[in-house]
């Protein structure tokens, strides 16, 4: 279904699963026109307002792209100063930011072309699962610029220094194997499996105590900012705050009792 808010953006409720589908097809689903606006309403005033969404699969209309990156024709008929760029770009990184760290687990399911700015989007998925005929890559040096939606710090932190600096500086583009060998994506199904291997993940997740789930993203996450000192503070807090949830109590009553438990978020 379509919300009437959101131009270029489907989103629907499966289950206990939000599923956010960028739809600009006849543009590749490139970051342009309303998109940003449309995925931020999606995630911020949709899905997270939303109490029976416990996971999120982030994909795309059509078997061609994912998101092929910035619309470079729209792009073309702009200008902008330095300090302008400068400015509008943190729109980008606070959105990709929030995405990153949204409270529900994101499965990012990447059923064509991942360019740019689009696997950048991908990058802020918590798993990555693509379709065997994807293509990956960060391409922007090729047109004189850089990856500049958080692509230079999360590819690095994602594969590593050496296979990052090699895949910027050669603009690479990587099939769905070559990504995965990498590590830059968890699964590679065909195409006409892709959407049921990510919603099946998803139906997986969503069946764990949610606030569980919640607070080993947020450690996780917080964990690779900082040494392992702190990290495991973190996980000290984040454990104490859930000793007495009634999630946990839950879990644990029903593994005493041998039956199904029963979650409810708190």
């Amino acid at each position: 279904m379509s919300i009437p808010s959101l131009e270029t953006v489907n989103y629907s409720v499966d289950d206990d699963v939000a599923i956010i589908e960028i739809n600009r097809p006849d543009r590749m689903n490139t970051l342009g026109g309303t998109l940003k606006q449309d995925l931020e309403a999606a995630f911020f005033t949709h899905a997270r307002a939303d109490p029976r969404v416990r996971a999120v699969v982030l994909t795309a209309v059509g078997d061609k792209a994912f998101c092929a990156g910035a619309d470079i024709k729209e792009r073309a008929t702009r200008s902008a100063s330095t300090f302008d760029y400068f400015v509008a770009q943190e729109y980008t990184h606070t959105l990709f930011r929030r995405i990153e760290t949204f409270e529900r687990p994101v499965i990012c399911a990447i059923n064509g072309v991942a360019l740019g700015g689009g696997l950048e989007l991908a990058m802020c998925a918590d798993i990555r699962i693509a379709a065997d005929h994807a293509r990956l890559g960060l391409t922007e040096v090729r047109l004189g610029a850089i990856p500049a939606a958080g692509g230079t710090q999360r590819l690095t932190r994602l594969v590593g220094e050496g296979i990052a600096k090699e895949m910027v500086f050669t603009s690479a583009m990587l099939s769905a194997d070559e990504a995965k060998a990498i590590r830059l994506v968890n699964r590679v199904t065909t195409a006409q499996t892709l959407r049921d291997t990510a919603m099946e993940l998803a139906r997986q997740i969503a069946g764990q105590p949610p606030l569980a789930v919640a607070f080993a993203k947020q450690t996780m996450n917080s964990g690779l900012q900082v040494g392992i000192d702190e990290g495991l503070i973190y996980e000290r807090y984040a454990a104490a705050i859930l000793a007495n949830s009634e999630d946990r109590k839950e879990g644990f009553q029903a593994f005493a009792e041998k039956r199904k438990p029963v979650f409810r978020g708190g």
